[in-house]
C-alpha cells in the first residue's frame, strides 16, 4: 500500500502539537505525558523501563523525569538497588493525569467524530500490530 506512512505522518504531526497545545496549561508536553502515562498504568517504575517502553535512551528519560520533579508531579521512591531510580506519582501528578486524560478522551472522541465504531476498533487493533513489524526490523517475514 504505497503512501500509507505518508498518510500516517501527516496525521501524527498535527496531533502532536494539539497534545501539546492541549497539556501546555499544565506546563507539559506529549513527552512528558508520555511518563506521567505510564506510571499511572504500571505503577511505580524504573528510568530503564520508562525508556524501554517509548524505545528512548535512558538520559532522554532521566531529564523527562527531571522536569517533572520540578513541576511536583513525580517523586522518586526507594528501589530494590540503590543505584536504581523509582518514580511514581505525587498527589499533584495523580491530579495532573486525571484532568489532561479527561481532556484527550475530550480530544479522542472530537477526531474519531464521524468514524463507525468497526473502523476505529479495526485501526485500533492494527495500529499495535504495525508497531511489532517495526520493532522486529523492516517488517518482512522470515520465510
Amino acid at each position: 500500500m504505497e503512501g500509507f506512512f505518508q498518510r500516517y505522518l501527516s496525521l501524527y504531526r498535527p496531533l502532536i502539537t494539539r497534545l501539546n497545545e492541549l497539556m501546555s496549561t499544565y506546563e507539559l508536553s506529549y513527552s512528558l505525558w508520555q511518563v506521567i502515562f505510564y506510571i499511572k498504568n504500571n505503577g511505580p517504575s524504573t528510568l530503564v523501563d520508562i525508556a524501554n517502553q517509548y524505545n528512548v535512551e535512558k538520559p532522554t528519560v532521566t531529564r523527562r523525569v527531571q522536569r517533572l520533579e520540578g513541576l511536583q508531579i513525580v517523586k522518586q521512591i526507594p528501589g530494590m538497588d540503590r543505584r536504581e531510580k523509582v518514580i511514581q506519582l505525587t498527589e499533584v501528578g495523580e491530579e495532573v493525569y486525571q484532568a489532561c486524560r479527561k481532556e484527550i478522551t475530550d480530544l479522542e472522541n472530537r477526531v474519531m467524530d464521524g468514524i463507525a465504531n468497526e473502523e476505529q476498533m479495526i485501526t485500533f487493533q492494527t495500529l499495535p500490530k504495525i508497531q511489532g513489524n517495526i520493532m522486529k526490523g523492516d517488517g518482512r517475514k522470515s520465510e
